[in-house]
C-alpha cells in the first residue's frame, strides 16, 4: 500500500512501485497461463509527458528498459536521467523522421519504429557517423503493419512495395554492419481483438525469423492487452498508463 509520507518523491516512489508490482502479476500469470516463464518477457516503462524523475525512481525499482516516442521530449530527458545517476536502456518507440535520426543515435538502445528503406538507411548513415565507436550496432526492431493499411505506420508484410514492404526493410536493416535487426514491433490496430492481431503477428514473426534467425525480439502488448500479446510471444511489453497512471494531458 503507497504510505502516508509527505515527502511527494517518496509518495510517488510507493505509488510507482504498487503499480510496477501490479505491471509485473499481470505478467507473471500471463506467463503461467502461456507455459512460459515470467524472465522471457521484458517490461519497458513507456515514460512521455512524465518527467526525468520518474525514470530515475523507475531505475531504483529495477526497471532497466525505457520506452519515449518524441525525439525532443526523449533526448533532453535521457541526459537528465544520466545525469542523476541512473542507468537505462532506452527505446525509441514513436514515428520517427529522418531528419531525427542523428539525435536518436546518440542515446537509443533499441528503435523500435523502423518501417522503411529510407528511414533505415538514414539511421544507419546516422549511426555510422555520430553513434560513439564503443557502442554495440544500433538495435532496430521493424514496425510491422498487422493490417496492412499503407495509410498507417508500419511496414507492409504482404506488399512488394520497395520502400515500406516489410522484407525489403528486413534486408536493408540487416545488410548494413551499423544496425542490427533484432526483431518486430507492432501495435494491436483499433477494431481488431488482441488475440487476433497478435496471432496475425506471431504467424508474421515466425516467417521473418526463418529469413532473419537473429530477429527474435518481438515487441508487442500495452496496457490493455500485453496478456494477448505475451499469449502469442511477446518478448517486450511496452506499458504506460497501468504504471505511471493516466496522463492529465498529452503533448
Amino acid at each position: 500500500m503507497i504510505g502516508a509520507s509527505t515527502d511527494p518523491s517518496e509518495r510517488r516512489r510507493a505509488e510507482l512501485a504498487d503499480n510496477l508490482a501490479g505491471v509485473r502479476a499481470r505478467v507473471a500469470d500471463a506467463c503461467a497461463a502461456a507455459g512460459r516463464d515470467p524472465a522471457s518477457v521484458a517490461l519497458i516503462a513507456v515514460t512521455k509527458t512524465y518527467p526525468a524523475s520518474d525514470v530515475a525512481l523507475l531505475a531504483g525499482l529495477g526497471v532497466t528498459d525505457v520506452g519515449e516516442n518524441r525525439d525532443q521530449e526523449a533526448a533532453a530527458k535521457a541526459a537528465a536521467v544520466a545525469a542523476a545517476g541512473a542507468t537505462v536502456r532506452w527505446h525509441f518507440v514513436g514515428q520517427l523522421q529522418r531528419n531525427k535520426s542523428r539525435s536518436v543515435v546518440g542515446y537509443a538502445d533499441v528503435v523500435q519504429s523502423v518501417d522503411s528503406v529510407r528511414l533505415a538507411a538514414a539511421l544507419a548513415e546516422a549511426a555510422r557517423r555520430h553513434r560513439p565507436a564503443s557502442r554495440p550496432p544500433l538495435d532496430v526492431l521493424v514496425q510491422v503493419s498487422i493490417d496492412g493499411d499503407p495509410a498507417r505506420g508500419g511496414a507492409l508484410p504482404d506488399a512488394a512495395d520497395p520502400d515500406r514492404g516489410l522484407w525489403p526493410v528486413a534486408e536493408a536493416v540487416a545488410g548494413t554492419d551499423a544496425l542490427r535487426l533484432a526483431g518486430l514491433m507492432a501495435v494491436a490496430p483499433l477494431g481488431w481483438p488482441p488475440e487476433s492481431a497478435f496471432d496475425r503477428l506471431a504467424a508474421i514473426a515466425a516467417r521473418v525469423r526463418a529469413d532473419f534467425p537473429g530477429a527474435t525480439l518481438l515487441s508487442a502488448g500495452m496496457s490493455a492487452d500485453l496478456e494477448a500479446a505475451i499469449a502469442h510471444g511477446a518478448t517486450h511489453v511496452r506499458v504506460g498508463s497501468a504504471l505511471l497512471g493516466m496522463r492529465s494531458t498529452l503533448r
